[in-house]
């Protein structure tokens, strides 16, 4: 793996815009957490954590300041100005900035990494959907909070990135319970499975709320995390595989 290049996906709906979703290939991590491993919360070497971040924005916006957020699978979305030190990173899931100089980075090992930009307004923002950040409305939070800046949700294009796919995401009936109460339409974002589970699409979800927010440029990479072990992290995998932890992979986006 250490060998390897950095490989940044791109958007075609972000084109224009310096941004990325990355894997595991080109960090110098090893062990569980081998290749690009950026994750803070992990037990890896901290070494190899920030030279793998090094590489990351290297990749994708040389010279700019790395931005990241305490992610808590909420619906908050604050604006940034400045880089936060590690141990003093706000608690939120989704970032929006308006400054040249600043790479937004959301990590994620399953969840849908989200890139947003207004190109016309110089708005860049970067969310981090999970199932309790989608359905509690991080991404209306960061629409919202991207037009308080000056974007106009007509103009704003989006990203999903790789994320755990529907093939590889069984639930239970009280996980389904949660989306139906809160929306009976949201049923048709799960598909039978065995007896008493379901298989939930998030990626499909996320880019729903997208849709529902009144964005039109909206593009989806369909890379699903779980089945794809030498391209990404996964937590699921990881707890399926009974190993002691996991990496995190970086999605960026800068002006």
């Amino acid at each position: 793996m250490e060998a390897d290049a950095v490989e940044p996906l791109r958007s075609r709906a972000l084109g224009g815009v310096a941004h990325g979703f990355l894997g595991r290939p080109g960090g110098v991590s090893e062990g569980v957490c081998r290749g690009l491993n950026v994750g803070l919360g992990s037990g890896d070497d901290r070494e190899a954590i920030r030279e793998n971040r090094r590489r990351a924005v290297a990749a994708v916006a040389p010279g700019s300041a790395l931005v990241t957020l305490h992610q808590i699978h909420s619906a908050e979305a604050i604006y940034v100005a400045a880089p936060h030190a590690d141990d003093a990173r706000p608690g939120a899931d989704a970032m929006v900035a308006d400054r040249p100089g600043l790479v937004l980075g959301i990590l994620t090992a399953d969840c849908a990494p989200v890139l947003l930009a207004d190109r016309e307004a110089g708005i860049v923002a970067a969310a981090h959907a999970g199932w309790k950040g989608a359905l509690g409305g991080v991404v209306e939070a960061t629409v919202a909070e991207m037009e308080r800046r000056g974007a106009d949700r007509a103009r704003i294009a989006a990203a999903v990135g790789p994320c755990i796919a529907r093939r590889s995401y069984e639930v239970d009936d009280n996980f389904l319970r949660r989306f139906a109460e809160a929306d009976p339409e949201h049923e048709r974002f799960f598909a039978l499975g065995r007896e008493g589970h379901h298989q939930f699409d998030l990626e499909s979800f996320v880019l729903s709320r997208l849709a529902a927010s009144g964005l039109t440029r909206i593009e989806a990479l369909g890379e699903d995390t779980y089945s794809q072990p030498d391209r990404f992290f996964s937590y699921r995998r990881a707890t399926h595989r009974g190993e002691a932890d996991y990496g995190r992979q970086i999605s960026l986006i800068a002006l």
